[in-house]
C-alpha cells in the first residue's frame, strides 16, 4: 500500500513532468502544492528528498522553483518508493537493499512465510520495477505491458 507521503511525492512529480513536457519552466512550491493538492509543509520535505536523490533541481531567483531534471521514462517508481518509504519487501529477509534475517526464523530455506510471500513479492517487484513516472503521466511513450495493466486497474 502506498503511504500518503508517497502519494504526495508522486502527484508532485507528475506535475513537474507535465510542466517539463509543456513550458518547461520551474514551478514554485506553492504552485506544485496547489496543482497536486498536496500540503505545502509536507511537500517541502518531500521535494528536498527527491532533489537530493537527483530527480529534481531547485532553481533560485525570481523565476525559480523546482524542475524535473530526468526524463520521466528514467524515473523508476520502485526507486521512488524506496526513497520515500524505505524497503518495499513484505519481509526483511526478502529485501534486496535492506536485507535482514528475521529474528524468529531458524531456517530461511525452510521458512514457509518466506517462500509464499517471496513468490508474491517477486511477481509484484517485476511489475513495479517496470513502471516509470512516464506511465503515471500518460505520455503514451511506454510500451510496457505493466503500463497497460495499470491503466486497466489490474
Amino acid at each position: 500500500m502506498l503511504t500518503q507521503k508517497m502519494k504526495y511525492a508522486l502527484k508532485a512529480l507528475m506535475e513537474l513532468a507535465a510542466e517539463r513536457a509543456g513550458e518547461g519552466q520551474p514551478l514554485r512550491i506553492e504552485e506544485i502544492a496547489k496543482r497536486s493538492g498536496t500540503p505545502k509543509r509536507f511537500l517541502e520535505h518531500i521535494l528536498l528528498e527527491v532533489r537530493n536523490a537527483g530527480f529534481v533541481a531547485s532553481v533560485r531567483g525570481r523565476h525559480g522553483g523546482y524542475a524535473l531534471i530526468k526524463d520521466p521514462r528514467e524515473v523508476p517508481l520502485s526507486e521512488l518508493m524506496r526513497l520515500i518509504d524505505g524497503p518495499i519487501a513484505p519481509l526483511p529477509c526478502l529485501s534486496r537493499r535492506a536485507y535482514q534475517r528475521c529474528d524468529d526464523c531458524p531456517d530461511e530455506e525452510a521458512c514457509r512465510l518466506r517462500k509464499v510471500f517471496g513468490q508474491v513479492f517477486w511477481s509484484y517487484l517485476l511489475l513495479i520495477d517496470s513502471l516509470t513516472l512516464a506511465d503515471l503521466v500518460g505520455t503514451g511513450e511506454s510500451s510496457d505491458p505493466a503500463a497497460a495493466a495499470l491503466q486497466l486497474g489490474v
